[in-house]
C-alpha cells in the first residue's frame, strides 16, 4: 500500500513539473522578448553549425601543432618479447635462447632531418591562425545575413505601416466622397474613381504583410529556430550618417579584412613548404640508443650479465633518388606563385569593394536627405487638396495624387534608409570589421 502510494505521489510530482513547464513555454511564446540586432547576431553565432564546425575546425589545427612539436622531442619505447625456438646451436657460439625472454628500452632522437621538421612546425602554427581567421569570415558572413534580414524586417515593417496608412486615408477619402455623392456635390466617378483607389491599394498591404512573415522564417531559420517561433523587434528603421573616408578604409581592410590575412598566411604556408621540399636534398643526422635485457629465464633478467646497451649517431646523405626531390620543390615553388598571384587578385578586389561600397553610401545619403524634407511637404500638399475638394475648389483626381505621391515619398524615404543600412553593413563586411567586438582568439 506505501509503494502506491509513492507511486501515486511520484506521478503527481511529475505531472505538476510537466504542466508548469508547458505553462512555461506558453508564456515565453506568448510574450516573446524584443530582440535587438545585437541578440540576433549572438543568437546566429551560437546556433550556426558552419560555426561550430569551424570552431572544431581549430581545435583540430591546436592539435595539430602538438603534433608538429612531438618531432623535435625524443622517441622512447619499451619493447617486451617471449619467443620459443624448437633448435639453437650450442657448441661454443650462442646464438640464442630457446625460451627467449627479451625486454627492450629504446630512444630515438631526430637531430636534424634537412629543416624539414622545422617547416612542418612553422606550417602547423601558420595553419592554426588559417582556421581562426577562416571562422573570422564565417562569422562576418553570418553577420552579413543577419543584418540583411534584420533591416529588411524594419523596413517590411515600416512598408506595412505607409501602406496601411495609404489605404486608411483612401477609405476615409472614398467615406467622404461618397457622402458627397448621396448629397448631390460628387458626381459618381468620383465615387467610383476613390472606390478604385481603395482596390488599388489593399494587395500592397496583404503583400506587406506577407514580407514580414517570410523574412521572420528567414529569420528563425539563420537562428536555428523553430520557423513559427514568434518575433518582435521595436526598434524603428534609421541610421546616422558616417563620414566616408575611402582610403582609411582600405588601409583597414588590406591590414585586418580576415581574407587578406588568409591570403598573407597562405603565401607564408607555400613558403615553408618550398623548405619542406628542399629538406630532401640535404642529409639528415638521427641519435639512437637502447638498453635492453634477454635470458631463457624470466625472473633472472634484470641483472648486468643479462643486460646490455647500445648508442650511436646515423647520418643519411641523400646521392640521387630518382628527380624526386626536384618534382617536390619545383611544384612546391609553383604554390608558392601561384599564392602570390591570389594576393594580388585579392589586392585589386578589395579596392574595388571598398569603392562600390562608398559609392552606395553617398548615393542612399543623397536619397536620404532629398526626401525628407519632402514628407512634411507631401503630408501638408494632402491636407490642402482634401480641403480644397471638400470646398469644390480642388477636383478628386488632386486629392488622389496627393495621396500617391506621399505614399511613394515615404517609401522613398525608408527604402533609402534601409540602402544606407545595408550599404554600411557591405562596407564594414569589404574591411573586416564585426559589429560585435569580441576576442578574435578565444584560447
Amino acid at each position: 500500500m506505501a509503494v502506491k502510494q509513492r507511486l501515486i505521489f511520484g506521478c503527481v510530482i511529475l505531472s505538476v513539473f510537466f504542466n508548469l513547464q508547458f505553462v512555461f513555454c506558453q508564456e515565453v511564446q506568448s510574450n516573446p522578448l524584443a530582440l535587438s540586432l545585437t541578440d540576433v547576431i549572438l543568437t546566429a553565432f551560437k546556433n550556426n553549425k558552419d560555426i561550430q564546425i569551424q570552431e572544431k575546425e581549430v581545435l583540430i589545427a591546436q592539435s595539430g601543432i602538438l603534433g608538429a612539436k612531438s618531432a623535435f622531442l625524443p622517441q622512447v619505447n619499451l619493447k617486451a618479447a617471449y619467443t620459443h625456438n624448437d633448435k639453437v646451436l650450442a657448441e661454443n657460439i650462442f646464438t640464442g635462447y630457446r625460451n627467449d625472454n627479451l625486454a627492450d628500452l629504446t630512444l630515438a632522437e631526430s637531430i636534424y632531418n634537412g629543416g624539414a621538421n622545422i617547416a612542418n612546425f612553422n606550417q602547423s602554427k601558420l595553419s592554426l591562425d588559417v582556421q581562426r581567421e577562416t571562422l573570422r569570415v564565417k562569422k562576418l558572413d553570418i553577420e552579413f545575413d543577419a543584418k540583411r534580414l534584420y533591416y529588411g524586417l524594419l523596413l517590411a515593417t515600416e512598408t506595412l505601416r505607409i501602406a496601411q496608412d495609404a489605404l486608411d486615408q483612401a477609405i476615409a477619402h472614398y467615406e467622404v466622397v461618397k457622402k458627397m455623392y448621396e448629397q448631390g456635390s460628387a458626381s459618381r466617378f468620383d465615387m467610383l474613381q476613390s472606390g478604385i483607389q481603395v482596390s488599388l491599394l489593399e494587395p500592397d498591404v496583404v503583400k506587406a504583410k506577407n514580407d514580414i512573415e517570410s523574412l521572420k522564417v528567414d529569420l528563425n531559420k539563420l537562428l536555428s529556430r523553430n520557423p513559427d517561433f514568434p518575433i518582435v523587434i521595436n526598434e524603428k528603421l534609421a541610421c546616422s550618417f558616417l563620414e566616408i573616408k575611402e582610403d582609411e578604409f582600405l588601409k583597414i581592410a588590406y591590414l585586418d579584412r580576415p581574407e587578406m590575412k588568409l591570403k598573407n598566411l597562405g603565401v607564408d604556408i607555400d613558403k615553408w613548404g618550398i623548405q619542406m621540399a628542399e629538406s630532401g636534398y640535404r642529409p639528415s643526422i638521427d641519435f639512437l640508443a637502447g638498453y635492453s635485457w634477454r635470458s631463457n629465464n624470466l625472473g633472472n633478467m634484470l641483472n648486468e650479465k643479462q643486460s646490455n646497451w647500445n648508442a650511436g649517431l646515423a647520418v643519411n646523405v641523400p646521392i640521387f633518388e630518382g628527380f624526386s626531390t626536384k618534382a617536390k620543390v619545383d611544384a612546391a615553388r609553383v604554390r608558392f606563385a601561384q599564392a602570390k598571384i591570389s594576393k594580388e587578385n585579392l589586392y585589386e578586389q578589395i579596392a574595388v569593394d571598398v569603392r562600390k561600397g562608398c559609392l552606395s553610401l553617398k548615393q542612399a545619403q543623397a536619397i536620404i536627405k532629398s526626401q525628407e524634407d519632402n514628407v512634411n511637404q507631401a503630408k501638408e500638399a494632402l491636407r490642402i487638396a482634401e480641403v480644397s475638394y471638400a470646398n469644390g475648389v480642388a477636383i478628386n483626381l488632386d486629392v488622389l495624387d496627393a495621396q500617391t505621391s506621399l505614399a511613394q515619398i515615404q517609401r522613398n524615404l525608408v527604402s533609402g534608409i534601409y540602402d544606407y543600412l545595408m550599404a554600411l553593413a557591405y562596407l564594414e563586411r569589404s574591411i573586416g570589421k564585426p559589429f560585435i567586438k569580441e576576442n578574435r582568439y578565444e584560447k
